[in-house]
């Protein structure tokens, strides 16, 4: 079966989680320990690792069962589709997690990021982003002096 990612309203990822655990769905919210601090104490408190989301493992037919749920706001759709992860993607990020490799941090492409074309006529070339809308990127590519709009698929960029 495949995993899904379902995102969630803020702060909803381990009640979510746990109620559709309930229902019998397999479901995994990466959990890292942080150290939280009040004015009169310190508390180790387990936080989502991505903030609002949460993997489910389901059937295509089972998918709209998950918004009997409170909490589950939509799916995360990539190119138009359900976005799936593979078994080995989870698998790495469970043993990654167990490991205590937890010094992580993720960022998404934001302008001013420099990123290298993977595929295409510019393959191979530095591009800095310079706007984001949508499966649309602005891009400036120095060495040739120029900007481009560009649509962008999937493993276009490292």
């Amino acid at each position: 079966m495949p995993w899904y990612v379902l995102y969630t309203k803020p702060r909803n990822e381990k009640k979510v989680a746990e109620n559709l655990q309930k229902l019998g769905f397999t479901v995994y919210c990466p959990l890292v320990e942080v150290v939280k601090q009040w004015s009169d104490r310190k508390k180790k408190v387990q936080e989502p690792l991505l903030t609002s989301y949460i993997f489910i493992q389901l059937e295509e037919q089972q998918r709209n069962q998950v918004f009997q749920v409170a909490g589950v706001v939509r799916y995360l759709y990539w190119l138009g589709k359900p976005a799936i992860v593979r078994n080995e993607e989870i698998t790495t990020l469970q043993s990654w997690l167990l490991n205590g490799n937890q010094k992580l941090q993720i960022e998404q492409l934001r302008p001013g990021s420099k990123i290298t074309l993977k595929e295409g006529v510019f393959k191979g070339i530095d591009a800095i982003v310079k706007e984001q809308r949508g499966k649309k990127m602005q891009l400036v590519l120095e060495s040739l002096g120029i900007v481009v709009i560009m649509e962008m698929a999937q493993n276009v960029v490292e």
